[in-house]
């Protein structure tokens, strides 16, 4: 979603601006901007596309200044065009902000009644509109900012930077993240560690409703009561921020690359021996009768696969919905359930409100997430990290089987509590499982067979993908994959479902993935794969050497992966997946890392 910086420094603002703009490019955007003051007076500098495309007008049209802020905006009100962009300014107030303002027409129409006139169609320009407004009737800087953040309604991250002075900005959130950088004679705004890492490895983050009032010497936090309160400071390893492609041409293929390193990092911060090592703080299992699992997209992709190991292994009930319709469905959540929320950022926006929803219902509220001091991973009762490190590809892949990594290893400790699993079994298991960043690595060297595969499923209108059992869920994330970075239209079905519709769809023109390794399930997704190969179908078969061999030698491509333990497949086959929707994007040409009208991290609802 969009990103906010704001600089108060000793040198000028603009190149730092961009630069800390360039780090947040990942979160989507499609236009962008900043705003300086320098000698009192407040200017500013917006330009749609590319950050490049600010670069270009800033060499042209310098904007001098030691303060500033800056954004990258996500249009949500308002087309992608430079009246819209951000920063907006009304008279001596320039604003940024994440997020949605949701009683925007009605602070319209009563600013309407004092002659006031909006210029743009966002909903972020009332902000300004408001805080000018105040400024007129006579209320200090501060004041009016406070005073106009007490009108909005919804969720935001803003920053407020004023003409004359160039030591002041004030930042605000309620349901969209922002954090304060510490320095050295000068203080820092951004939306994540991320944004500021350059700059400061010191950093504050903001809590539900503050507003920070920052000047270089100082922070001043208010709660959402009024009062002054002290956040903690917290040290980042500015390492695990650094954000390059190392090589490669674009961040999703080097956060491909990285699975087999990623994935045995995790396993060395989980695992001690035969050990799974989970805070103390995790619920006894013997008494949990539920779990609810809630996320979005790939996230909740993990949470239906999770599904799978936690009652086949655990015994144990699991309920997953999608964060944007569990809490407006008020479902019961009764004694004896624990909540899982599974976000890669940790604040999307529809995951938090459903764990707010779930507070004092859930007797745990347990979050799998990717940034351990993001809004969710601090309001949950337990939060375990991922470890999978920075993404910055909007497509999640490394995040994703971490997430599944998490899971499991979660699923096995609860079906050890439960009694469901033996001490053998589960170290048999854990071997397995240690041996998959080896799997992984010899899986990435079947990528020349993935990319002539999507070379020319890049040809097609519509593929399906099939999967039965733990590989249902991996097909709903292949298809969402190939949609996301190729713009290919991809649906995913469970191969018994096939002829209960879908089966119309099928002909010469339409690739259809199976994902499917020689498992308990193999010989009917077979049955289901020779189904379509009878109407003209083409197939695509992902299976081990033993799959392959039954399957025989008709299906139109065929890639074969290293045997795994049934169990841990959806872990190996995420991989497949994600190589053939990099591939597709590719010989489309699309734009891999930052497709068209999605952001990494989407922080409204």
């Amino acid at each position: 979603m969009c990103g906010i910086v704001g600089v108060l420094g000793q040198h000028e603002a603009a190149p730092l601006l961009v630069e800390a703009l360039k780090r947040l490019e990942y979160r989507g955007y499609d236009s962008a901007g900043i705003a300086t003051v320098n000698d009192g007076h407040l200017d500013r500098r917006r330009a749609v596309g590319k950050l490049v495309n600010l670069s270009d007008l800033l060499v042209h049209d310098p904007l001098p200044g030691k303060s500033g802020i800056g954004h990258t905006r996500w249009a949500t009100h308002g087309a992608p065009n430079t009246a819209n962009a951000h920063p907006h300014k009304s008279g001596p107030v320039a604003v940024v902000h994440n997020g949605i303002i949701e009683n925007f027409k009605d602070l319209r129409a009563e600013l309407a009644t004092h002659g006031i006139t909006p210029q743009t169609d966002t909903d972020t320009e009332t902000i300004a509109l408001l805080t000018h407004h105040y400024l007129r009737e006579g209320l200090p800087h501060i004041e009016a900012a406070r005073t106009c953040l007490n009108r909005l309604e919804g969720a935001f991250a803003l920053a407020f930077l004023f003409e004359g002075q160039d030591d002041l900005i004030v930042a605000a959130r309620r349901g969209s993240p922002l954090a304060i950088g510490h320095g050295t004679g000068e203080m820092y705004v951004g939306s994540d560690a991320i944004a500021l890492a350059p700059l400061t490895g010191t950093i504050t983050y903001l809590e539900e409703g503050d507003c920070a009032v920052l000047t270089r010497q100082s922070v001043e936090i208010y709660d959402d009561t009024g009062a002054i309160v002290s956040r903690p400071q917290t040290h980042i390893n500015t390492d695990a921020t650094r954000v390059d492609k190392a090589g490669h041409k674009h961040f999703m293929a080097k956060e491909i690359a990285e699975q087999p390193t990623v994935l045995a990092d995790a396993l060395r911060a989980y695992l001690d021996g035969n050990t799974i090592l989970f805070p103390d703080t995790l619920p006894d299992f013997t008494k949990v009768h539920r779990l609810t699992m809630v996320a979005c997209g790939t996230a909740y992709y993990a949470c239906l696969t999770a599904k799978y190991w936690f009652e086949q292994i655990a015994r144990l009930p699991v309920e997953v919905d999608v964060a944007s319709e569990f809490r407006y469905r008020e479902p019961p959540v009764t004694e004896g359930t624990v909540a899982v929320f599974v976000s890669q950022s940790g604040e999307t926006a529809d995951t938090l409100a459903a764990l707010r929803y779930c507070r004092g219902k859930a007797d745990t509220i347990l979050s799998v997430v990717n940034v351990d001091q993001s809004s969710i991973a601090r309001e949950s009762d337990v939060a375990l990290p991922i470890h999978a490190g920075v993404e910055i590809g909007v497509a999640s892949t490394k995040a994703f089987t971490c997430q599944l990594n998490t899971l499991l290893l979660l699923a096995l400790r609860a079906a050890q509590q439960r009694g469901e699993l033996s001490a053998s079994a589960l170290a048999d298991l854990l071997g397995d499982l240690r041996a998959l960043p080896g799997l992984f690595n010899a899986t990435l060297d079947r990528e020349p067979a993935l990319a002539a595969a999507a070379q020319q499923i890049a040809e097609a209108r519509d593929v399906l993908f099939l999967g039965r059992g733990l590989m249902f869920p991996l097909a709903l994330e292949g298809a969402l994959k190939l949609k996301e970075i190729s713009y290919i239209h991809a649906e995913a079905y469970a191969s018994g479902e096939l002829k209960h519709g879908p089966i119309a769809l099928i002909d010469k023109t339409v690739p259809v993935v199976v994902m499917a390794p020689r498992d308990a399930l193999f010989d009917k997704t077979v049955s289901n794969m020779h189904e379509v190969m009878a109407r003209g179908g083409k197939v695509c078969l992902i299976t081990d050497s033993a799959g392959a061999d039954a399957a025989g030698a008709d299906v139109w491509q065929s890639v074969v992966l290293p045997t795994v333990n049934p169990i841990l497949s959806p872990l190996l086959y995420a991989l497949p997946a994600q190589l053939l929707a990099y591939h597709a994007a590719i010989a489309k040409g699309t734009d891999v890392d930052q497709p068209r009208n999605l952001a990494k991290s989407v922080t409204v609802e």
